[in-house]
C-alpha cells in the first residue's frame, strides 16, 4: 500500500513539472509589440514620419491662419520659356510663390514670327485694344504684399495678354514690380502701360534682363528695391 501511494505522488509531481512550461508561456505572449496594445496609436517618433495633417511640435486641429500675409508672388507669362527661367530664379531668391499666365490658345512658332505682318502676335501688338484670353486659373492675390510681374518684350512693349491679366486683378495695397526679358530691347513704357491698365497697386520701375541673367545680378537688383 505504501509503495502504491509513493508511485501516485511521483506521477502527480511529474505531471505538474510537465504542465509548468505551458503555463509560463501563456503568461508572456509576444503577439503584440511591447508597450502597444491593440488599438493604441503608433508612435512615429524617430521614423521620419509625422501624423497626417500635423507638423511636429504643432498642436493638432484646424489652422485658420491660411492667409499668405506678407508673402510674395511671381506672376509671369512666357511663350518660349525665357521669362519662365528668370521668374523661377526670382522666386527662389525671394522664397515666393509662382503663377504662370498661360494663353487660352497657346502661341505657335508661326504666331510669334515678327517678320510676318499677318502673324497672330503682330496683329495683337498692333491693336492696343487686343486682349487675348488667359487659359490658366485665376490667381487669388489676397494676402500678397509684393508681386513681381514678368513678361517678354514684343515689338517694344508688353504682350497684350499681360494687359488682360492686370485688368483682371485688384492690386490695391500691393507693391508691384515689373520685369521683362529680351535680347536687346529695354522695358520702355511697358511698366507704365501695365500700371495704367491695372489702375491699382504701388508700381515700381521695372527692369529688363537677358534670359541668362545670373542669380547674383538678380539678387543685387532685388536688394536695391528693398
Amino acid at each position: 500500500m505504501k509503495n502504491r501511494i509513493l508511485r501516485s505522488i511521483a506521477l502527480l509531481t511529474l505531471a505538474a513539472l510537465l504542465l509548468l512550461p505551458g503555463l509560463t508561456a501563456c503568461g508572456t505572449s509576444d503577439s503584440e509589440p511591447a508597450a502597444q496594445s491593440a488599438g493604441s496609436p503608433v508612435n512615429t517618433a524617430g521614423t521620419g514620419e509625422e501624423p497626417a495633417g500635423e507638423a511636429a511640435g504643432e498642436p493638432a486641429g484646424d489652422n485658420d491662419d491660411t492667409a499668405q500675409s506678407g508673402s510674395i508672388l511671381v506672376a509671369y507669362f512666357s511663350a518660349t520659356g525665357t521669362t519662365e527661367g528668370v521668374a523661377e530664379k526670382i522666386a527662389a531668391i525671394e522664397g515666393a510663390d509662382l503663377y504662370e499666365i498661360t494663353a487660352a490658345e497657346p502661341y505657335s512658332s508661326a504666331d510669334l514670327n515678327w517678320n510676318d505682318s499677318s502673324s497672330r502676335s503682330t496683329k495683337e501688338q498692333n491693336d492696343k485694344n487686343a486682349r487675348p484670353a488667359i487659359g490658366s486659373d485665376p490667381v487669388d492675390l489676397d494676402g500678397y504684399t509684393k508681386i513681381y510681374v514678368g513678361f517678354p518684350i514684343w515689338w517694344g512693349e508688353e504682350p497684350r495678354i499681360m494687359d488682360t491679366f492686370v485688368e483682371s486683378c485688384d492690386f490695391d495695397g500691393i507693391t508691384v514690380i515689373p520685369f521683362c526679358t529680351s535680347a536687346s530691347s529695354g522695358i520702355g513704357r511697358s511698366g507704365q502701360n501695365l500700371a495704367e491698365r491695372a489702375g491699382s497697386g504701388n508700381w515700381l520701375d521695372g527692369k529688363r534682363f537677358s534670359g541668362s541673367v545670373s542669380e547674383a545680378d538678380l539678387r543685387s537688383w532685388i536688394e536695391g528695391l528693398n
